[in-house]
């Protein structure tokens, strides 16, 4: 699909080079984990899109059809075919193999068509497994990616130099530095003996755990997780750094002890809640990316399990993170464990010498997805009812008058944002998305009037708070700390058919897992399909698909739409949005960027709520534009944010006293 990306993690810091030596020169990129050693940047195959435009999409009866044609047999399974592999005969480490004993070890993706080998770890998309197999009937050997084997090598080759400094937790040699990092972690009732199995080590010039990632075919170091503890206040952070980055970081850390024959899993987000799972007798896996994303390309190595339970975290956002990856990895056998008092995170659970098998029994099924009774959604009300704060959302940082209007941020909603021409929308709502983005709320950005390099300029402006330009030495410290935000954009520009840029917003909901998509704007998807359409229909149409994508994947779409033309001394209404009838009444809240115009210097701009339908609050607060740093913060005056009530109300109390039109309907 027409994706670019923008490599997604959670680290908050850079670990490696604080612990890897050397100094880094001005333009330099160092190679983590290799002392005082300057490397080139590597850019793996199809980072960037093709020319000839996005990769056709497959259904998978189209994927069945193809197999049954080339004679190649297959079983389906939750998320994958199952399939012979192309890529075992003659492999070094493998068995020689009848045509009839070839195990399925190669998987193929239900949704994507990709596909994965786990007995060599090849792994292409649809194409490259067609051109596979056209190329073993001419009898020549498949196709393997060098590009792609030498970037792994030389991250395992990283890996292994921090490995090799690090020491097992238990043989530090004070007793007193094992229990005080123990306990800084919150491990302390974790035992050596569970540290020893899962090959956890302790890296003392980083004060990081360090945890492996071994190779589930021949149990060689592919690459490691480093994780520190910070504390802010009162609060305690974890940062995470991965070698290698961590896109390409599929660790399902503890596979190597999972046997064939478990066909029961408890899936956490956090390496920690594996230790306490494993230690109460439980087989468990931890995800990469905690509750960011589930990678497909980890799929295959989860289809041998009957019953999955999902046990992420301990806050609502874990549980939204939950009911997603349930979706992908099929709903009739996942499980979910309730955030509550009384079933903290894993590791929590363990320290308070709670009943694991109690909590387990009481997960939740995920069902089906359209049918759900009371008794299902009882523990959800209570949830929404005991955890205010978390139920509305996530909150803004740079914008906390808006926290006090919209109370935060809210997967599932559609939010309508306009203002007038120039009067900088696409900066504004940079800023907007950037907040919630440096927050891990994944978020892909359709950029259809603006390209992404310039408004990648922007984004980056903002995220580091100057003017970058004049301080060229800064940019690499800057584009790599960006480059771990869970960030991507549409390659798409101009005019552009809806169902091709839905379709792309449904492939990145599954591969990337966001939750925020940003439009930018409406006008551009009335193209060239809607010229034998009334205007205001196509609309409807476009902004109707828009409402049923957030509802259907939970996900929050932020749509940028140009008002009406009308006189410039008037401030802009609800009204004021073109073909305003559907799309307000289809969005959850309508934001508008007002700009009161000046004869003596810059206008002044303020951002109203018009409509919030969480809780009704509506208001208008001032900001202040910074063209150092294209950001908007609010205003620092005596000025403050105002609440106003609902634009009927107004206009009925103003007829009321104005004794005109009373009787009238406002």
């Amino acid at each position: 699909m027409a994706l670019v990306p923008l490599r997604p993690g959670r680290a908050a810091g850079r670990l490696l080079p604080a612990f890897c030596g050397g100094t880094r020169s001005k333009g330099a990129s160092l190679s983590p984990g290799v002392p005082g050693r300057l490397g080139q940047r590597r850019y793996k195959k199809d980072v960037l899109p093709s020319p000839e435009g996005p990769a056709p999409s497959v259904s998978v009866t189209e994927i069945r059809q193809y197999l049954r044609a080339h004679d190649i047999p297959f079983h389906d399974g939750y998320s994958c075919l199952h399939t012979p592999s192309l890529f075992t005969a003659g492999h070094a480490d493998q068995p020689p193999q009848t045509a009839g004993s070839a195990p399925y070890t190669l998987f193929i993706d239900k949704t994507t068509g990709s596909f994965l080998c786990t007995a060599t770890l090849a792994e292409g998309t649809w194409q490259d497994f067609q051109a596979n197999v056209e190329l073993q009937h001419r009898g020549i050997p498949p196709a393997s990616s060098e590009e792609m084997e030498e970037d792994m090598r030389q991250a395992s080759e990283d890996a292994r130099c921090i490995w090799d400094r690090a020491l097992p937790l238990w043989e530090l040699l004070d007793e007193e530095e094992t229990s005080k990092t123990k306990a800084m972690f919150g491990i302390s009732l974790v035992s050596n003996a569970t540290l020893k199995r899962f090959g956890v080590r302790y890296l003392r010039t980083a004060k990081s755990l360090v945890f492996p990632w071994f190779s589930p075919r021949n149990a060689t170091l592919k690459g490691l997780k480093l994780v520190r503890v910070e504390k802010k206040g009162n609060t305690i952070a974890y940062l995470e750094e991965t070698l290698p980055r961590i896109d390409s970081y599929h660790n399902l850390f503890g596979l190597p002890l999972i046997g064939c024959r478990d066909t029961e899993l408890v899936l956490t987000g956090w390496e920690l809640d594996a230790l306490a799972l494993h230690q109460a007798g439980v087989a468990s896996l931890a995800l990469p990316r905690g509750t960011t994303c589930l990678p497909p390309a980890l799929l295959p190595y989860l289809e041998q399990f009957k019953r999955i339970t999902l046990w992420l975290g301990e806050d609502l956002r874990s549980w939204e993170a939950a009911k997603l990856f349930a979706r992908k990895l099929s709903l009739k056998r996942c499980s979910l464990v309730r955030p509550g008092n009384l079933q903290p995170r894993p590791l929590e659970a363990l320290n308070q010498g709670l009943n694991f098998t109690k909590i387990l029994r009481a997960a939740l099924p995920a069902s089906h997805k359209s049918i759900i009774s009371f008794r299902q959604l009882r523990e959800e009300v209570f949830g929404e009812l005991a955890n205010t704060e978390q139920v509305a959302g996530i909150k803004w940082v740079r914008f906390p008058e808006l926290n006090k209007l919209l109370k935060g941020h809210r997967r599932g909603e559609l939010t309508i944002f306009t203002g007038p021409t120039g009067s900088g929308k696409t900066t504004f709502i940079s800023e907007y998305a950037l907040d919630l983005c440096m927050q891990g709320v994944c978020t892909l950005w359709g950029s259809f009037e603006i390209n992404n390099v310039r408004l990648a300029k922007i984004m980056l402006t903002q995220f580091a708070g100057r003017r970058l330009e004049d301080q060229l030495e800064l940019y690499d410290e800057w584009a790599d700390r960006f480059e771990d935000l869970p960030l991507y954009f549409m390659t798409f520009h101009g005019q552009q058919n809806i169902k091709t840029v839905i379709g792309t917003m449904q492939h990145a909901v599954y591969m990337y897992d966001i939750t925020h998509v940003i439009i930018d704007n409406l006008q551009f998807m009335m193209g060239q399909d809607h010229l034998s359409v009334d205007r205001l229909i196509a609309q409807d149409y476009v902004v109707g698909a828009f409402r049923k994508f957030a509802t259907d994947n939970n996900c929050h779409i932020t749509l940028v739409i140009h008002p009406r033309k009308e006189d410039d001394e008037k401030e802009l209404q609800t009204a004021s949005i073109f073909g305003s009838a559907k799309a307000s009444q289809e969005a959850d809240n309508v934001l508008i960027l007002q700009e009161r115009k000046l004869t003596s210097g810059p206008g002044k701009r303020f951002l109203q709520v018009s409509k919030n339908r969480f809780d009704g609050d509506v208001g208008i607060f001032p900001l202040e534009f910074s063209k150092t740093s294209l950001t908007f913060s609010s205003s620092k005056s005596k000025s403050r944010l105002k609440k106003v009530k609902e634009e009927k109300e107004l206009l009925a109390k103003k007829a009321l006293e104005g004794g005109v039109g009373a009787s009238k309907k406002p």
